[in-house]
């Protein structure tokens, strides 16, 4: 049998895991959940539509808000090195200002759901950056 054990959170604070305890048992734990918004540069596990692995990776936070605050949830675009093969609808970065160690690009066609509790913040894009890339995803959801 497995013992849980139901500790309320210091305001500001939410549930955000199940982990396992030292004595075997399981406990949620709680601490500050980060909040970003759309044109934050984030730290991530990037999952592959090719392979059932997930890469630690640069994205850029495309919806939060509630999303964020009602499920835990962002949306996020992966970005890439610029030295990778293009794509047509790829968004150069001014990559120092986003926080990001090399030349980048947003690949606004690879989008995927990211808890936030695993989101690390980078940096943050230019606002014109932001949107070019809110024009490409209107397209592509055909919004």
């Amino acid at each position: 049998m497995i013992a849980l054990s139901l500790v309320e959170p210091p305001p500001g604070y939410v549930m955000t895991r199940l982990q396992f305890s030292k004595s075997g048992g399981l406990r949620l734990t709680s601490g500050p959940m980060p909040t970003f918004r759309p044109g934050d540069v984030v730290r991530v596990p990037f999952p592959y539509t090719d392979r059932p692995i997930r890469q630690w990776r640069p994205a850029l936070v495309v919806a939060a808000g509630p999303l964020a605050d009602n499920h835990g949830l962002l949306w996020v675009n992966m970005i890439t090195s610029a030295e990778n093969r293009p794509w047509p609808d790829d968004i150069v970065l001014d990559f120092a200002a986003a926080g990001l160690p090399v030349a980048s690009v947003v690949r606004v066609g690879k989008i995927a759901t990211i808890e936030v509790a695993d989101a690390g913040a980078l940096g943050r894009i230019q606002d014109q950056e932001l949107q070019a890339v809110r024009v490409i995803l209107a397209r592509m959801l055909e919004f």
